[in-house]
């Protein structure tokens, strides 16, 4: 009977989690916290007044869960996007987050009461962007960044974890005695190299699996991705790598790589993140003993503040110096240094290992985090738009582009038309498609229209066209066509 409460609970809190993000989306409150206050409302000091209080259980489902956010965060890069920014990013997630754990550290032991390591691990623990937040107000509140931005704090925010994992275990292992200065060096580069190569290779053998297994029934390819995400980080970590970077490569090479049933399985993991941010956030959500935490909220918000003002901006202006960027956009960067789900899943570990003042550190950063979101997170499309770095927002057509067609040699695909295209302004007819190209639909003015013969072409209409593939160049050629190419 216990066991169909339990299952009754989670069934409402996940419908609730969904429906209260809906209505908070409207107002521009981030995901995060939504799913967050849901698992308030639903704890011991909430409506529901559900008492839990397993630290070793929350860190298990948010190690699972970060796993397949950063593979999902991996698997959805577009590569010729990351390409440009790999280097920036690398050092961003790497010097950065050490720098920004460092002055927080610092900072932290003349505001609290704390010794020395601890404050460090405060830092380390709250040092790095997390990549749940930072996907999900980028690509939930229909945010375009210009200057190749977006591209750069994505990739930022999903490697960036493993640097604040392997400082947060460091500065542990110095507190319990564990580790010296200098194994904690080459224990870096270890996890580094040990997550960056067997990721590589895990994602070769997924894909040439996928490739070669050729299974009856395609919903099983999702099971090799699902174990493939699980393997990854077990395996790493067990032979001394670290998981995170590896689950993070993991899906980043798969990006590259052509697989069956490729779109299908990215929207399918695209699901399996989603869920995992609301199981996560939910569980810390119930995690949190509220009446006890608020006694460190002061702490928090001057931390915060720290964090977001000074910690971010000097070491996003000292790591971005060799690339040239520019102030505004140096700014932009600073700003969208979101802490999420990582942190406060970082700050169980302390609890787990019986640190000295572990719980005041768990508090704090969970304050930290929402502090964070609520100020950031909401005013990302005005700091956008007042350091004018906002680009028009790109439409996604990949529901149209997947047609379903079993005949391999027929195919959708989109063209845009651009302002001085020799098709602008002319009837559908009138541009004398070859046979075997049909214009079956027309993105115009925020819509989709199925076009007529007489429907007019009109610059920035994205026309979808299915044609016999043999036929591309020439109905390339006739829609994106530019007038000064003829001259």
């Amino acid at each position: 009977m216990i066991l169909n409460e339990i299952l009754l609970i989670a069934s409402i809190l996940l419908i609730s989690a969904i429906i209260f993000n809906k209505i908070g989306g409207k107002f521009g409150v981030p995901s995060l916290v939504i799913f967050i206050l849901v698992g308030i409302l639903a704890g011991s000091d909430g409506i529901l007044g559900i008492y839990f209080e397993d630290f070793t259980l929350a860190q298990f489902v948010g190690i699972v869960a970060i796993s397949y956010i950063l593979f999902m965060g991996g698997l959805s890069v577009n590569i010729k996007e990351l390409k440009p920014v790999v280097a920036e990013g690398s050092v961003l997630a790497t010097l950065g987050v050490f720098a920004t754990g460092i002055i927080v550290g610092l900072c932290s032991y003349f505001l609290l009461d704390l010794p020395m390591l601890e404050c460090m691990l405060l830092g380390a623990i709250i040092s790095s962007t997390d990549a749940a937040a930072v996907f999900g107000v980028l690509r939930s509140k229909n945010i375009s960044l210009d200057y190749n931005l977006k591209p750069l704090l994505e990739f930022e925010s999903g490697s960036n974890d493993p640097m604040a994992v392997f400082l947060t275990l460091g500065v542990i292992g110095l507190i319990t005695g564990q580790l010296d200065s200098l194994g904690l060096v080459f224990d870096f580069f270890k996890q580094m190299l040990l997550g960056i190569a067997f990721g590589y290779l895990i994602a070769r053998g997924t894909a040439w699996i996928i490739n070669r297994i050729r299974l009856e029934y395609d919903s099983l390819y999702v099971v090799i991705t699902l174990a493939s995400v699980l393997f990854t980080y077990s395996f790493i970590s067990i032979i001394g790598g670290n998981g995170f970077i590896g689950v993070y490569i993991c899906g980043l090479a798969l990006a590259s790589m052509k697989f069956v049933n490729k779109k299908t399985l990215i929207k399918f993991h695209d699901a399996v993140a989603w869920l995992m941010q609301i199981v996560m956030f939910l569980i810390l959500g119930l995690l949190v003993n509220f009446k006890d935490g608020f006694a460190y909220t002061k702490q928090a918000f001057l931390i915060a503040l720290i964090l977001t003002f000074v910690a971010r901006p000097i070491a996003v202006f000292l790591t971005t110096f060799p690339f040239k960027r520019s102030l505004k956009e140096k700014l932009m960067i600073s700003w969208v240094g979101l802490r999420g789900a990582a942190p406060i899943v970082l700050a169980t570990f302390p609890l787990t290992e019986n640190v000295p003042h572990a719980m005041e550190i768990f508090n704090i950063v969970f304050f930290v985090v929402i502090i964070s979101v609520l100020l950031q997170g909401t005013t990302i499309p005005y700091f956008a738009k007042l350091l004018k770095v906002d680009a028009p927002l790109e439409v996604n057509h990949d529901s149209v582009l997947e047609y379903g067609g079993k005949d391999s040699n027929n195919k959708m695909i989109e063209f845009t038309v651009a302002d001085n295209a020799e098709a602008a302004g002319k009837q559908l007819f009138e541009l004398n498609l070859p046979q075997g190209a049909l214009v079956s639909l027309i993105y115009k003015n925020g819509e989709y229209i199925i076009p007529t013969g007489s429907t007019t072409i009109e610059p920035c209409d994205v026309l979808f066209v299915l044609m016999d593939k043999t036929k591309e160049t020439q109905v390339r050629k006739i829609i994106c066509t530019e007038k000064n190419e003829e001259a």
